[in-house]
């Protein structure tokens, strides 16, 4: 597929996003899930004790709104840092302390299917769990999600995504983490919200304000801004909707865990 960058006069979260970080390029090149965003942060944990879900986010503003209901779930939160190299380290780092009976790659995702909708709720789940049924009555869809290692920015960039995977989603966590749980027979599932739809371009192109390691280079931020301000409230609305987003997905969540018990 964010933290919170302060960049004045803007407080930007970034992958995890209400700046979705997720990825692919337009070469189709990823990993594709069959239908059923800093390590700014350093990984969290929360609930470390008897938590059978493992939630793993990007950033922290993918689970901020979810994080407020943690405290009666059965859960445990795990923030990765953006990408599929960070993802993997933290997810590899979780499991020496336990094994959860059920990890959840969750956050944002970019639309590549023109039915999806910014605001849906999409997810992959094996058929023969409990969760797909679950998810359904939360009004959330099966989707096919591409994993990447890069941002799609624009609408030609998921056009030719689409076309060239036939995935329904782009996101950039979600490949390694579900790899490494089929690797050690962990249960897993992607459940993602779209922050962008397939007919919206971002209003940056964050590839350009990336570091090798994924994390956000504030001095090239400040530059574009700079340069480009008519930039700062297209950023700002854009936040704004990737809120509401992360609520949606807190949402749909909850009631998931409620139906599990």
């Amino acid at each position: 597929m964010l933290n919170t960058w302060v960049v004045y006069p803007l407080t930007l979260p970034f992958c995890g996003h209400p700046l979705p970080l997720r990825g692919g390029e337009g070469t189709g090149e990823g990993d594709v899930q069959g239908a059923g965003k800093d390590a700014f942060f350093e990984p969290v944990q929360e609930n470390p004790h008897n938590a059978p879900v493992l939630i793993c986010f990007a950033v922290e503003d993918e689970a901020r709104h979810f994080r407020k209901l943690t405290r009666s779930r059965p859960c445990q939160i795990l923030i990765t840092g953006i990408g599929p190299r960070n993802a993997k380290q933290s997810l590899l780092n979780a499991l020496k302390d336990e094994t959860p009976a059920l990890v959840l790659s969750s956050g944002f995702a970019g639309g590549l299917n023109p039915e999806l909708r910014t605001g849906e709720v999409g997810f992959d789940a094996p058929g023969d769990s409990n969760l797909a049924p679950a998810l359904q009555s939360a009004c959330a869809r099966p989707v096919r999600f591409l994993s990447c290692d890069r941002i799609a920015s624009t609408v030609a960039e998921k056009l030719a995504l689409w076309r060239s995977t036939g995935a329904d989603a782009v996101e950039m966590e979600s490949g390694p983490l579900r790899e490494i749980c089929a690797q050690r027979n962990i249960p897993s599932a992607t459940i993602r919200v779209i922050s962008d739809a397939a007919d919206e371009d971002l209003p940056l192109d964050f590839n350009r304000l990336m570091t090798s390691d994924q994390k956000l280079d504030y001095l090239k931020l400040t530059w574009t801004l700079a340069k480009s301000p008519g930039k700062v409230a297209a950023l700002w609305a854009f936040r704004q909707r990737i809120d509401r987003c992360a609520a949606k997905l807190a949402a749909v969540l909850g009631e998931v865990l409620a139906a599990m018990g």
